[in-house]
């Protein structure tokens, strides 16, 4: 039985949000396969009737905007779980790329796909959060003179920002592997000034400091 909030919306029934989060789930997968997967395609992979589908989605367009929104969300809280308080900038960029490059890879399809479906400026926007952060990183490392200051940060930031989005295309095509974005950080880091061997280092001393956390 539907019921209303205390603001007197109605609320979608548990069963529609149940075929949403199915249809959702199965666009991934299924757009992972293959990036022209038909929606009746996807609505076969979900399990639920066509009519279902375009109730929630009415055409490609709105089904991809709501996958990269949700990556955009699930970006942010990775951020989030990734922050410390005490971290230096390098610290706290190389978490920040890591923590980035875990839920890029699971949606580095997405990326190309909404960038090409939704535009450029639909697709900056879901990574605005991310890049206001790393902006702030990149300045506080400017000032403390540990990152490169060539560049302004905002256009730092940008560039470093097309940085990590070739390498996720790249490795999602197979031609370069790296499954725990550690590769990925150390270029990252070094695109930003930092000497090669200290990028290196630092990577390897947050993930393995992470599996120990995580292992405890």
């Amino acid at each position: 039985m539907q019921t209303t909030d205390p603001l007197g919306r109605t609320p979608q029934r548990r069963d529609a949000r149940s075929n949403r989060r199915r249809i959702l789930a199965a666009a991934r997968q299924r757009l992972r396969e293959d990036p022209d997967a038909s929606l009746d395609s996807i609505a076969e992979a979900a399990g639920v009737a066509r009519r279902t589908l375009y109730g929630h989605f009415p055409g490609r367009h709105a089904l991809i905007a709501d996958l990269t929104r949700e990556a955009g969300d699930e970006l942010q809280q990775a951020l989030a779980a990734a922050r410390t308080t005490d971290a230096d900038p390098i610290e706290a960029m190389t978490r920040m790329v890591l923590a980035a490059w875990a839920v890029g890879d699971q949606y580095r399809l997405l990326i190309a796909l909404s960038r090409r479906r939704l535009g450029e400026a639909a697709f900056r926007a879901v990574l605005a959060p991310a890049r206001e952060e790393a902006v702030a990183t990149l300045r506080r490392g400017q000032r403390e003179g540990v990152f490169t200051d060539h560049l302004p940060a905002p256009l730092l930031a940008q560039a470093l920002e097309a940085l990590m989005l070739a390498l996720a295309e790249e490795n999602a095509a197979c031609a370069w592997a790296d499954p725990t974005g550690e590769a990925a950080a150390t270029s990252f880091l070094v695109a930003a000034g930092v000497a090669p061997r200290a990028a290196s280092l630092q990577v390897q001393d947050v993930a393995r400091r992470d599996r120990a956390a995580d292992a405890g």
